[in-house]
């Protein structure tokens, strides 16, 4: 499966819709590579070393921390279709503070630091306009964060 294919089946479901056009997309779509993950498969662990994020296009991502007791995680959140995961190691290469896991049969867009720079340099625009879709939403999961975290108290 290629991502342009991909794009192009999600445009009208797809969160950055309002900030691609159709032409847009394909061209976005080559700086991103599909992975395919079975149920259970963990994307990466609490601590590794990345420098690159996913966009789930079918599946769900399970995001936890450890706990400072042996076993023992919190679910961060569970990432449906249309979310991107793993921003912050793309932009700092840092590593990962949690740990990310495939609950289901899972299809994600990858892209990395490299090819997010590349993107940016090439189609400043598009890049553009695909930061300003990944910094909405991240602030909907923030405010979902605040909403939750507003529940406990």
């Amino acid at each position: 499966m290629l991502a342009e294919d991909i794009w192009f089946d999600m445009k009208p479901a797809c969160s950055l819709a309002p900030f691609l056009a159709e032409e847009e997309g394909a061209s976005v779509s080559q700086y991103f590579k599909v992975r395919e993950l079975p149920e259970g498969t963990t994307l990466w662990r609490e601590g590794d070393s990345s420098q690159s994020a996913v966009f789930v296009v079918e599946g769900k991502i399970e995001v936890k921390k450890e706990t400072e007791f042996a076993n023992k995680h919190v679910i961060l959140g569970i990432f449906g279709e249309k979310s991107f995961v793993g921003e912050l190691c793309l932009f700092s290469g840092g590593n990962n503070a949690a740990t990310a896991t495939a609950l289901t049969k899972t299809t994600l867009l990858e892209i990395d630091a490299n090819s997010f720079d590349n993107l940016f340099k090439e189609h400043p625009v598009i890049g553009g306009k695909l930061l300003k879709g990944m910094l909405l939403g991240v602030s909907w999961q923030l405010r979902k964060s605040f909403e939750r975290l507003v529940t406990i108290f």
